[in-house]
């Protein structure tokens, strides 16, 4: 071992370094970290699930004979599945919901390309557009030529619409390959993930113990490895079922609340925003502007998109004061500040995938850091305590020589001092061994 005497300056600098090969690694095996990553977050969730299969059963309805009784009594009988086919069971059900998702998606942004790609349905939307922006603008655009001309065919703002829907163009026909090459990869990736998904489930129980003992022989070490990863597994699975739970809730009643309200795409963008929820702060806002613009193109009124987006800013209000802390609790205990840098570091690093994987990932770090004595300062300062953690008063640890490193900085002090000790034992017998 090489025992580095460097400045604090130095070890900064170090420390950047690291982090920034981290990254550019993390960014150039994107295509193999995205779809581990994914797995192991969908095996977290869907652990409990696999248990009760294997343990609890599946409740199946039949008969039990009464004994001497010439009746038969209804009853309850508990299917134990091994834990390979529940693991398949458990994958197999999340299958058929995503591609109920997808199915439903992508039907309804087909018709809706459909429809604002035929011409009628073009000059109506126009005409209805100039007809509300008239009556609600507060300067005066109804004498405009150029972009709200009476007739749809003369405005600059229906001709843009125009060719950018027209299937002859080749800039659409660009967008359009390039989003049936992005669902085409996205569906190889899906499949890809779902295999290694059950290949984890499958082999879970194993490797979580070997990777433990990765951590040395010592009952103690592993036991606060077992312990981190059980919480990290807990601190994620939770955030991960809730916010599942609960942004599906929300998109049957918007979808309810939408489709009530008239609007030509109701379901879409409520399903558009089940999905967006999954990024914390910026999804909600993204997931706000459809419907508001298709209720003042489709309603009567256009008080109608109005009333939407201050029912809409009332609903996120209520969702991230009241409905999470209340559900979920401070599972999560990320502060505001380190979910924004959060989600700027991973859209870096990943782009899109990174915004949805920011938060649980970051969950993740959380729990690692508290779990390590050297890393809680980091854990505190990405909580939301107010005051910071106590420090530790146990013993201070024994003075380290110049040639030793420990092998893991997972123990307490006096678990750092019984190391110590054992060694000078070792080098005393080995010193009156030679002579």
């Amino acid at each position: 071992m090489i025992n580095l005497n460097v400045s604090a300056a130095t070890r900064w600098g170090i420390n950047a370094l690291i982090l920034f090969s981290v990254s550019l690694a993390l960014h150039l095996g994107q295509s193999v970290f995205i779809p581990l990553f994914l797995s192991v977050l969908l095996a977290a969730m869907l652990w409990p699930m696999v248990q009760w299969l294997n343990r609890s059963g599946l409740p199946l309805p039949g008969v039990r004979l009464g004994g001497r009784l010439p009746w038969a009594a209804p009853c309850l009988w508990r299917l134990h599945l091994p834990w390979g086919l529940a693991s398949l069971v458990s994958v197999g059900v999340l299958v058929v919901v995503v591609l109920l998702v997808a199915v439903g998606f992508t039907l309804s942004v087909s018709k809706f390309v459909l429809d604002i790609g035929s011409p009628g349905k073009q000059v109506l939307l126009y005409d209805n557009f100039r007809k509300k922006a008239v009556a609600m603008s507060p300067v005066p655009i109804g004498d405009d030529d150029v972009y709200f001309n009476l007739k749809a065919e003369d405005s600059q703002i229906f001709k843009t619409i125009r060719d950018s829907f027209n299937t002859a163009d080749a800039t659409f026909r660009a967008i359009l390959f390039g989003y049936i090459a992005s669902a085409t990869d996205l569906f190889w990736q899906a499949i890809l993930i779902m295999f290694v998904l059950l290949f984890l489930l499958i082999e879970g129980r194993m490797l979580t113990r070997h990777l433990v003992g990765i951590f040395g022989p010592s009952e103690a070490v592993r036991t606060r490895v077992g312990a981190a990863l059980k919480d990290m597994a807990n601190q994620v699975r939770a955030y991960l079922v809730w916010r599942t739970i609960i942004n599906f809730v929300m998109a049957v009643f918007l979808g309810l609340l939408y489709s009530t309200l008239n609007l030509s795409q109701g379901w879409t963008w409520a399903l558009l925003t089940a999905v967006l929820w999954y990024i914390p702060y910026i999804g909600p806002i993204v997931a706000g502007f459809p419907p508001v613009i298709d209720a003042f193109v489709s309603c009567e009124s256009p008080w109608v998109a109005v009333g939407i987006l201050v029912f809409y800013t009332l609903f996120v209000v209520l969702e991230g004061y009241f409905i999470v802390p209340v559900v979920m609790g401070r599972s999560m205990e990320l502060n505001a500040t380190t979910v924004m840098l959060a989600c700027l570091f991973w859209q870096l690093v990943w782009g899109v995938a990174g915004l949805f994987l920011a938060l649980p990932l970051m969950a993740a770090v959380k729990t690692i850091c508290s779990h390590v004595p050297d890393w809680q300062p980091w854990s505190n300062l990405m909580g939301t305590r107010e005051e910071p953690a106590p420090a530790d008063k146990g013993p201070p640890p024994a003075p380290v020589a110049e040639n030793f490193l420990e092998d893991t900085q997972i123990l307490t002090g006096a678990e750092l001092q019984a190391q110590l000790a054992a060694k000078t034992r070792e080098r005393a017998a080995e010193r009156e061994r030679l002579l």
